[in-house]
């Protein structure tokens, strides 16, 4: 049962795709601490900032449950 509840506590964030308990939530998104602190600190020269792009992109999709 601990198992069960120690993953349910774990999200996956969307930048990193680790599973994390700290973060923020954008919608139905969810972004790690480090992800946040990463982004923050990030110049927008840097092509990692290209990356944060791509993957802040998935906050704006609608998600589908069929």
């Amino acid at each position: 049962m601990l198992d069960q509840e120690r993953k349910a506590a774990l999200e996956e964030c969307i930048v990193c795709h680790v599973e994390k308990k700290v973060g923020i939530h954008l919608y139905t998104s969810f972004i790690c601490t480090e992800c946040e602190n990463e982004m923050v600190h990030t110049e927008t020269n840097d092509p990692v900032y290209k990356l944060f792009i791509q993957r802040l992109k998935k906050v704006n999709t609608p998600q589908i449950y069929s």
